[in-house]
């Protein structure tokens, strides 16, 4: 049989297995619970796992930060490896599971991660899930996830990602089954695309249809997304899947359709290739009834099945490299390091009054929160299991001083108020020389409809406010004189309010992974210092934001933002202190080749120390609605104490563009700002005491518009 021959093209080893398949036979393989065929030797599969920030909800695995906390690294590199070891350990399971005979949910290779939904709006429980609200950090991150999880053979898939949910999808969790999203071209093409079209450019193998319309379609038999701009506009060869139970919206609550069995057909001619789900059971009964034939099925098994040889599954074992990699790969050694390192880079100092951070001679020290020693604000959602697991309070213990007392008191819990009015806690407070506070959101509190099980509207925060009796709490111990080092949970922008104010030291530490209590302590006893930067605005009120369920931009995130937030994107402080000195641009006027930009980051403080150099563009008087700053590029930079390293940027033409009010992409004449700095540029950046900030104008000649 050509299929099963390992030298043969792809192509033709494609179509002599679709040619060998009965009409039944291919409906079977359109499902996420796949039927194998016995026949040819071809067992059952399920296209169904998950590998967000580990693979997930399969067996023990590493368990990294959650894709939020990942953001905040700005370190695609470290997001590369950190894919690379989830495809390691992914392959590991899924060998050492069929091996056992369980095929089942979960133990494929086929992971529907990462999540590239643009983080626009904070009340949204899932968007701890993606890369923050910047599209180029979302489209960067996203493709070193592709790439490391996917691998780089040339002929062979380690493993196969999905860029998910395509597209225009960010809550609400309650309406995303009935939903249709109004958008303009500008927002579709300026904020919800882009990192969709990178990641398929990327060569990600599948595209996870949205639950949502789209100006009247659904995402997962839609005309402009999947024919035109998918298929035809970006050449992707991949597969389509639906969210799960996406298709069977299609007449439940979308009323696209009568009935399953015309949604089935639709979703089948559109090209929605695999169904999570159930409708595509009926399959052969639409094809009995006419609403499908037998050859509508074709291209969508054919890409199917593309995927499945990419994967080697039909060649002998000691030809596909990834086959060797066994179970003692699973929470190794290195992965663990790994997991350890991306926790340390992910956390982000936001304030630190009088250097209070990192604590040295401290006589004692008072733990509060019970988030301190919870393991559900380690992992998230989406997350596997570890035996590896640190709390907050582990990790204080191992690295707190020995003459340094150590105390733990719950003191409160994030989700509800206390009753009894006697706390020990807030005495011993008082005796402490600081209180480490523990606080912010759980999962129970944010996620995804159905799994955050204390929240009233099905994950999601319509108010992204800290909750009241934590913000009460901590104005109690401030009550009592003492220092608080507030230690910030939580995968999405809270509405802090009155609790900067009450901490005098503030990290933001999201939801970080097995290691995350190591990591924290580690920084709070200088054995690292922070680095990470904020991958969201944090906001001051919930007045300042649009509607929840307004799609469009304007007054959302700090390219459209109209006030001042509490603290900005790319914001967050170490333990040194850098300028930014010496601005170089090539040339003020914009041809055809890259304008290469550079600066010196000098390390000014006593200590060494890592920095985010962010490059934003402005244009100075565009011709229509446009983005106040866009963030085009960034690099982590290593500096010593007292030294300085020169920064390089290369900025291509394209990066200036913008979108115009139909969604092409334009540039206009003007005056273009390049700014460096190491946070989102504004009045509040100044406040907060981040380093200068360092611009250059360059033009765009009348005779250079390009369309």
């Amino acid at each position: 049989m050509l299929f099963r021959d390992s030298h043969a093209p792809l192509v033709e080893r494609v179509e002599d297995l679709l040619g060998r398949l009965t009409m039944e036979e291919k409906a079977g393989i359109m499902q996420h619970e796949a039927r194998g065929v016995p026949r040819l030797g071809i067992p059952d599969y399920n296209w169904w796992s998950e590998a967000l920030h580990g693979v997930g909800r399969a067996s023990r695995a590493t368990v990294f930060p959650q894709a939020i906390g990942m953001a905040a690294t700005f370190d695609h590199d470290l997001l590369r490896a950190v894919a690379s070891a989830i495809g390691d350990e992914g392959r590991a399971i899924h060998h050492e599971a069929a091996r056992h005979g369980q095929r089942g949910q979960n133990f494929g290779l086929t992971f529907w991660s990462p999540n590239i939904n643009i983080f626009r709006d904070p009340r949204w429980g899932r968007g701890q899930e993606t890369y923050g609200e910047d599209p180029t950090l979302t489209a960067r991150m996203g493709v070193a996830f592709v790439e490391g999880l996917q691998g780089d053979h040339p002929k062979y898939l380690k493993a196969a990602a999905c860029a998910k949910h395509y597209a225009v999808h960010s809550g609400p969790e309650s309406e995303r089954h009935t939903f249709d999203v109004k958008i303009p071209a500008h927002d579709l093409w300026d904020t919800y695309l882009p990192a969709f079209e990178a990641l398929v450019k990327a060569g990600v193998e599948a595209v996870m249809g949205a639950y949502n319309r789209v100006n009247g379609e659904p995402c997962c038999a839609h005309t402009v997304l999947i024919e035109e701009v998918l298929r035809q506009r970006w050449k992707f060869e991949g597969h389509f899947v639906s969210d799960c139970w996406a298709i069977r919206d299609f007449h439940q609550t979308h009323r696209v359709s009568t009935g399953p069995l015309e949604a089935c057909a639709l979703a089948v001619r559109k090209g929605c290739d695999l169904n999570c789900g159930s409708t595509y059971e009926l399959i052969p009964e639409a094809i009995k009834e006419g609403h499908l034939t037998e050859e509508d099925l074709d291209p969508c098994v054919r890409r199917l099945l593309r995927t499945w040889f990419r994967l080697g599954f039909f060649d002998p074992a000691e030809e596909v490299p990834f086959t060797s990699i066994g179970p003692e790969v699973i929470n190794c050694d290195r992965h663990r390091a790994l997991a350890l390192e991306t926790a340390e880079k992910s956390i982000v100092l936001l304030k630190n009054e009088e250097n209070l951070l990192p604590l040295q001679d401290v006589r004692s020290i008072l733990v509060v929160g019970t988030l301190a020693a919870n393991i559900d604000v380690l992992l998230g959602n989406y997350y596997g299991v570890s035996g590896n697991a640190t709390t907050l309070l582990e990790g204080i213990a191992r690295h707190a001083p020995v003459h340094t007392q150590t105390q733990y008191r719950a003191g409160f819990r994030p989700e509800i108020p206390n009753v009894n009015p006697i706390d020990y806690a807030q005495t011993e407070a008082g005796q402490s020389d600081v209180v480490i506070a523990a606080f912010g959101l759980t999962p129970w509190l944010e996620g995804e409809e159905g799994e955050a099980l204390a929240s009233g509207e099905k994950g999601d925060r319509p108010d992204p406010g800290l909750p009241e009796h934590q913000i009460a709490y901590l104005r109690s111990l401030k009550e009592r004189d003492c220092r608080i080092i507030g230690v910030l949970f939580g995968g999405s922008p809270i509405v802090l309010g009155e609790a900067t104010e009450l901490c005098d030291a503030l990290l933001w530490v999201g939801y970080p992974g097995e290691a995350g209590g190591e990591a924290i302590a580690r920084i709070l006893f200088g054995l690292t210092a922070p680095s990470g930067k904020l991958p969201f605005t944090l906001y001051k009120h919930i007045d300042d934001l649009p509607p929840f369920n307004d799609y469009g931009m304007r007054g959302r995130t700090y390219r459209y933002l109209e006030t001042e937030p509490e603290f900005p994107f790319g914001f967050g402080r170490t333990y040194t202190t850098f300028s930014l000195e010496g601005m170089s641009v090539s040339t003020d006027r914009v041809g055809d080749d890259p304008i290469q930009v550079s600066v010196d980051l000098v390390n000014t403080g006593s200590t060494d120390g890592e920095e985010i150099v962010q490059l934003y563009v402005r244009a100075k008087n565009p011709p229509f609605h446009a983005p106040k700053l866009a963030l085009k590029d960034f690099k982590r930079v290593v500096v010593p104490s007292g030294q300085n390293r020169k920064v390089e940027f290369s900025v291509d033409p394209e990066a200036l563009k913008l979108v115009d009010p139909d969604g092409n992409r334009v540039l206009p004449t003007g005056e273009y700002e390049l700014i460096i700095a190491t946070a989102a540029p504004g009045q509040r950046a100044g406040e907060l005491g981040t380093p200068a900030i360092q611009s250059a104008l360059v033009m765009i000649k009348p005779s250079q518009d390009v369309i």
